[in-house]
Parts: structure tokens; sequence; C-alpha cells
């Protein structure tokens, strides 16, 4: 069999990816190709006879095969894996870690990046910034490090390595595991019809009669919300707060195992926490800074949050007696109901205005008047999966911006949750020119019925924004260096593009392009957004504080300076215990066994980013509600100096250069109505 992936280029439109001519088999081989590849132009650099220089160290092109292979196969790892790929992963990553090891512990190669760190031509800033990023990779990967340190950290990042794909598959499986078979009319009693109709065809997918409801959040979270039956919503609270607790895919084990890994790592390259070690390379750089940040929020956040909660409680004790104490599975129904007593306003309401082909069209219009961009189907780009579609991206002058996959529906084999990635990223060079990224945007809304197409709640809308945000950073990459291209920013940056296309969601100018019912064609009412806009900032200061509950238990783990061995349950009550707004959470419920984001994902001693961002956003639309949310001038600006600069300079210096100054949290404070 050919293997595509040993092409030099792909023969298909745009070079994009071959996903209709992919084996299996083309996998493995395709990595261990690449990984010799690599090898030879490693050696190429070495034993190069003239002295170092950045111009034959730093920046010779190399082989791209293990990079175009691993970004397909772990792409779809996440958003359409199987059992054989999930094997491979787990043969595979040790093998591929080894290889960077290699790579990092190579004498020759860390001699000649050391010469060009010391003395080198001058160099633009985005050359310094790469000379930086390669000199400081080494050391963070243990280039300083004498012989037996070198096998010690390379025996951890392996180890390492297979704990978190191990975490991750074990959450899919588990996940995938647990269905809510209900066979009793009376049993739906408050689900709207949207909900019933999504969970019979679940059912009937499965070969059961009645009706299936999962933890994928387009059907979990419905039902927490509307569901009469407590009862059935605690099982459903606690089958998702039981999640990876026992069995097979018990992820309780492996947590010590993760935290205790990265503290011994780090230990080994002199950093007395993994926090410190990952602080160092992002807008925080410290401990001190996120503990400011997240302490902050608490103390103006924490006094509104209780409120929120009382008020809630107080609607469920006027239904379930004066002595009732709120569970943790009646919050969102009652919250739910309190909003609809305030406001008359219900996620139902909404989802005939929000027709998934609707919102493409208005996600995508946003874009288009912002920057003048436009966006054109292309059924001849081959997709990985059905559900998925392909945009050619154009600028304003009709050159092409790059590619954007969409892949919008939950399945078994894709992981929960929401994100992008690229297939293939930016950069220039005088070979391939300025080679346009390829990116895809993977989340898990509500799926179409029999009867009803994708109708979206406000929320999913919000998440498609969000996403949309971090392709446009990607999509508008102008850089020469692919590793200092689209995303690849400082971590605590990276959510600022994606959190502040999340403020057009309740904007009357947006709704009115695209929010028409997909029965009648009716714009959605002007009431109606006046109510969405009212709304906004319901429960607004609980969510803040349980965000930062998150964050406190990411730095909880992560500061830590000895092995972690205490009981995990009473370790994550412990670090929520400065946030805790519920008293009658149960024992059981735990959230480290499936928190991916800090222990198998990218955040791990990052999870305040979030929080950290959008304090950034709201400075941010700020400038843009001083010229009008569409400027076209602001918003080129924001182009500019942000989305197209990737991780050329210092964020802090892009964000100066865009807002004129640093942002304060003031911004953020009065969008949530915290401070006026």
């Amino acid at each position: 069999m050919d293997n595509p992936f040993l092409e030099k280029k792909y023969n298909t439109p745009f070079e994009t990816v071959p996903f209709d001519k992919i084996c299996f088999e083309h996998y493995e081989e395709a990595m261990r190709e690449g990984m010799k590849r690599d090898d030879e132009d490693i050696e190429r650099i070495v034993s190069n006879p003239e002295p170092a220089s950045f111009d034959n160290t730093i920046i010779p092109k190399g082989d791209r095969t293990l990079s175009k292979v691993s970004n397909v196969f772990f792409n779809l790892l996440s958003a359409d894996t199987n059992d054989q790929m999930d094997e491979l992963a787990q043969k595979m990553s040790p093998i591929l870690t080894e290889h960077s090891n290699k790579i990092m512990f190579n004498e020759g190669l860390w001699q000649r990046v050391q010469a060009v760190y010391k003395d080198h031509r001058e160099l633009s800033a985005e050359e310094s910034m790469l000379l930086d990023n390669m000199y400081q990779s080494f050391v963070r990967h243990g280039a300083l490090l004498s012989a037996e340190d070198k096998k010690s950290f390379a025996q951890l990042q392996m180890e390492l390595s297979q704990i978190t794909l191990q975490y991750q598959q074990n959450m899919l499986r588990d996940t995938n595991a647990f269905q809510l078979h209900l066979e009793s009319e009376s049993q739906l009693s408050g689900l709207p019809e949207s909900q019933i109709e999504a969970a019979a065809l679940a059912a009937k997918e499965r070969g059961l009669q009645g009706w299936v409801f999962t933890l994928h959040a387009p059907s979990f979270s419905p039902f927490m919300t509307y569901a009469d039956d407590a009862e059935l919503r605690k099982r459903m609270y606690m089958a998702h707060g039981t999640l990876c607790t026992q069995g097979e895919y018990n992820n309780l084990p492996l947590i010590p195992r993760i935290v205790n890994t990265r503290r011994q790592l780090v230990n080994i390259l002199g950093y007395d926490t993994f926090a410190d070690f990952i602080l160092e390379r992002r807008m925080a750089s410290d401990v001190a800074h996120v503990r400011k940040l997240l302490d902050d929020l608490l103390q103006a956040y924490m006094p509104a949050a209780r409120k929120e909660i009382e008020e809630v409680a107080e609607l469920a004790r006027e239904t379930q007696g004066p002595d009732y104490i709120l569970q943790p599975w009646d919050l969102a129904y009652y919250s739910h109901k309190l909003k609809m007593r305030r406001y008359d306003l219900d996620s139902e309401m909404l989802r005939p205005y929000f027709e998934l082909s609707r919102v493409k069209e208005g996600v995508f219009g946003l874009a288009s008047r912002l920057y003048g961009i436009t966006f054109h189907p292309n059924k001849d780009i081959s997709v990985y999966h059905p559900d998925v579609e392909a945009w050619e991206v154009h600028d304003a002058d009709d050159s092409l911006l790059g590619i954007l996959y969409t892949d919008f529906h939950p399945r078994a084999s894709k992981q929960s949750g929401a994100w992008m990635t690229t297939f293939k990223e930016q950069w220039t060079d005088e070979e391939d020119g300025d080679s346009r990224p390829h990116v895809s945007v993977t989340m898990n809304f509500t799926k179409p019925t029999e009867t009803k197409p994708a109708l979206l709640t406000l929320s999913e809308v919000e998440i498609f924004l969000h996403e949309f945000g971090h392709s446009l950073h990607a999509l508008f990459s102008k850089v020469r260096f692919e590793s200092l291209s689209c995303t690849n920013v400082y971590w605590d940056f990276v959510e600022l593009p994606s959190q502040f296309m999340e403020n057009y969601v309740t904007e009357p100018e947006f709704l009115n392009t695209f929010a028409f019912h997909y029965e009648t064609g009716e714009p959605i009412p002007e009431e109606l957004i006046k109510r969405i806009q009212l709304s906004r900032n319901f429960m607004v200061a609980y969510t803040c504080v349980r965000q930062v509950s998150f964050g406190l238990l990411d730095m909880a783990y992560y500061t830590m300076k000895e092995d972690l061995d205490a009981d995990i349950y009473s370790f994550e009550r412990e670090a929520f215990a400065p946030c805790q707004l519920l008293s009658s959470v149960p024992e059981e419920y735990i959230m480290s066994t499936n928190f991916s984001h800090i222990m198998s994902g990218g955040y791990a001693a990052g999870y305040y980013s979030y929080k950290w961002a959008e304090v950034l956003d709201a400075d941010a639309f700020d400038e843009f509600r001083k010229h009008g949310i569409f400027d076209r001038t602001t918003a080129q600006r924001f182009r500019n100096e942000i989305l197209s600069r990737g991780g050329t300079e210092p964020p802090m210096q892009l964000y100066r250069r865009f807002r004129g100054a640093e942002p304060t949290i003031d911004a953020l404070l009065r969008r949530n109505g915290i401070k006026v």
C-alpha cells in the first residue's frame, strides 16, 4: 500500500490530509519512518563542519513526516478513535517520547544551539524569540542534566505519557459506558420535547425501547436543568460525579502518579514545584500572581455568589418545605426556575432561533463583518467522518487564508467537550511561500432528531464562538516560523482570542443577523433579546467562583513539594473549601478523576488561564465598545497586533500595542455587574 504520509506533499486540494486514503497500518509505519528521517536531519546539522550559526543550526527546514502523521493520529484519537487507535497510542506514545528525549539529549546538537545562543548575528524580534524558545526548550527538557539524571528524566517522561493517555482513554470509555434508560413516560416529566426526541433517538440507536440519557453534555446538562424527578437527577449527577472511580476505568490511582511524576520531573531540573516550572513561561510568571488573581476574584465575587445560591435555595424551599436543604443536583433545576420567574427566559425558548446552519452563517458572517473574510464549503476536500465539513477560508482580497474543518456532534468515538486543533500550522519560507494552516473545530452539540434539525442552546452558540475564536487565531497567523505560528503562544494568552468572541453572543446586532425561527423564518423578537441581555449576569458570581475553585484545585495539586499520598477525596474537598457554596455535596462525588484539562490535557498548573484571559477579553472588548463592536479599524488592529502575530513577541507586549495599556480587572467586574 502507498502510504500518503510518506509523500512529500499530498496530491489533494490545498494539500489537505487525504483521510479517504489513510489506512490504520499507515500510522505506525509513518511514525517510525518519520523518526528515522528526523534522526537524519539532526545528524546533518550536527555533522556540519561549518561553525554553528543561526542559519545552519536553528532554522534548517527538516522533514515533516512525523508531524504530519502525529497531527492526524492524535487529533483523531480525540475526535474519532477506536480500540485499534487506542492500543497503538499506548504502544507508540512512549516510543515517541523516547524519540523526543533523544533529540533533546543530543549533545552535539545542544552544543551548537548553545554556541548560537551565546554568539549570533543580529536577529529580528521573531528570530530572537525562536532562538530563545529553542534554547529554553533544551534546558527545560534536561539538556543541562548529568547522564544519570537524563536517564531518570527520560524514564519519567515516558511514564507520564502512558499514564496521561490511560487517564484520557478511561474517561471516554467510562462516559460511553453509562446510560440512563427510562421506559415510563412519567419519568420524563419536565423535560422539553427536544430532549425527549433526542433520548428516543439515542435509545433507538442502541436497539432499546423508551429513552436513553447519557453523560455527554447535550444530554446531561438539559436533563439536570429540566427533569422534575429529583431521584433521577441525583442518579445522573452521581454518575457524572463518580466517573472513573471504580472498575477497569478507575482513574483514582492514576492521579497521584500523574501529579507526582510531574513534580519529580521538574525537581530533577531544579524547580521546587511543577507550577514553578510551568509559570516561568507564562504571562502570570509565578504562583504568587496566580494566587492573587484567584484571591481577588474570590473576594470580589463570593458575596454575590452566596446571595445567588441563597435565592435559589429559597425558591427550592417554597416547593419542598421550609427545612429543605438545597442539593447539588437541584442547583441547575431550581436556578432555571428562578431564571424563568425573574426573566421569563428559558434556553428551550431560544432553540428554534438557533438552527445550526443559521448559526454557522451568523458566526462566519461575524468574521466577515469584522475582517472581510469569507467561507466556502468544499466537498472535494476529504474529511475523517461524515459529520465533518470542510471550508475554504478566503481573505478580503480573495487570497486563501486556510482550511477550516467543523465537527459538531457527539459520538461514541469522540471525547466530550469542545476544542480547536490544527492538522497543519502556518509558516513562510522560500520553498512553500506562505503555507496556510488547516484548522479544525470540534464540539459536541445537540444532534438533529428524526423530526427536527440541530437546534442549539444559547450556551452552545457561545461555545461555537469560543472555539471559532481559536480558529481565527490560527487562520490569521502570518509569521515566518511554524513553532511560533497560530496558537503557539503562552498558555495564559491563548484563551484571549476565543473568549473575546464570546462577547458577541448577547449583542442584538449580531443575533439579528442569523437568529430566525427554523419553521416560520421569523426573526428573534426584540423583546426576547432584551431578556437575554437582562439575564446575562444571572448566576454569574456562582459561575466565577466555580471556575476559581477549579483553579485552586489545579494549584493545590501542582504546588506540592512532596509526594501526593493523601486521600484524593479529602484533598479535593480541602482545595475547594474556600469556594464551597453548597453544604450537601456527597462525599463520594469527585471531579479529579474526570478533570482532563489538568490531568491529561495542557492546563496542568494553568487552569487559571481561563479567568486570566477573561480579564483580558473584557478589557479588549471595552476598546471595541468605544469605537463600535463591529468597527473594522479596531478589528484590523486586533488582527494585526494579536491574532496574526502568534508567539513572535511576548504577549503583554502585543496586548499593550493593541490596547495602549496593560489590562485591569475593572472591565470584567463592570461586565459582570459586580462593580458599577
